[in-house]
């Protein structure tokens, strides 16, 4: 009997979840349909069926996306369970990424947005007064980026620093294949950052193919549910692409 909170647990159970990823050709079904509806239709016949469950063709763009922010959400915590109890921690903090977009607009006091009031995260942030948003970000769970203030490129390099506060050992160097993923990632966000216009899909490709070789080398080794929930980023992104340009943009699609 493998016992929970054993990395081999933890790995039985990341290989079963990898294993029901969307392939490509369930990408395929949903990219040559133009509209909402029929993407979604589509979508629940395939891999991706998970993934866009409970969104509907009657929802909006930010609605959509905070239900891909949920769903991200409700895996870290998901993945982090099967673990091992000393890389809860740093697994659980993966679950602050898809917050990094909005912390620094409500930082430098941009108003606060209705979809923002309606985040169960943003709501405690969305105050009038810019230094009693300061006084809420210090008391809440993203507190530890507070350091990063207004400055949008500073909040990846605040993230990383308490993700690697977080890990067991506190040194990556301890950590060969987590080493290398990280290096991986930064990579990847370096050549995003300048990027030409076309090249998004082909880098993040790359990177999944990446991801997907060093997933599967990190057999019993931690790396694997930070590979894994990198791949599944992936996939959120990708299907959040393809669902919210179509509730954006329905008359363009319906028009090319």
């Amino acid at each position: 009997m493998i016992d929970a909170g054993g990395l081999e647990y933890a790995h039985a159970r990341l290989f079963a979840r990898n294993g029901e990823r969307p392939r490509e050709a369930d990408w395929q079904r949903i990219e040559v349909v133009r509209e909402l509806a029929a993407a979604l239709d589509a979508a629940s016949a395939t891999r991706l069926r998970h993934l866009a469950a409970g969104i509907t063709a009657s929802q909006g763009a930010h609605d959509i996306e905070a239900r891909l922010r949920g769903r991200w959400r409700a895996l870290v915590a998901e993945v982090a369970s099967w673990m091992p109890r000393e890389w809860q921690a740093s697994l659980a903090w993966c679950e602050t990424l898809v917050d990094l977009p909005a912390l620094p607009y409500l930082a430098r006091g941009g108003r606060a947005l209705p979809w923002m009031r309606e985040d169960p995260v943003y709501r405690e942030l969305c105050v009038d007064d810019l230094a009693a948003r300061t006084t809420a970000l210090l008391a809440s769970p993203l507190a530890p980026l507070a350091v990063a203030g207004s400055a949008s490129e500073r909040y990846f390099a605040a993230w990383r620093a308490e993700w690697v506060r977080r890990l067991p050992r506190q040194r990556l160097a301890d950590a060969p294949l987590l080493e290398r993923l990280a290096t991986m990632l930064e990579q990847h966000l370096a050549a995003f950052a300048s990027a030409a216009a076309g090249d998004g899909w082909p880098l993040r490709r790359t990177l999944q193919a990446r991801l997907t070789t060093l997933f599967r080398r990190a057999m019993l080794d931690p790396a694997a549910a930070f590979a894994f929930l990198a791949l599944f980023a992936l996939d959120i992104e990708r299907l959040r692409g393809e669902l919210v340009r179509r509730a954006a943009f329905p008359r363009s699609l319906l028009a090319a």
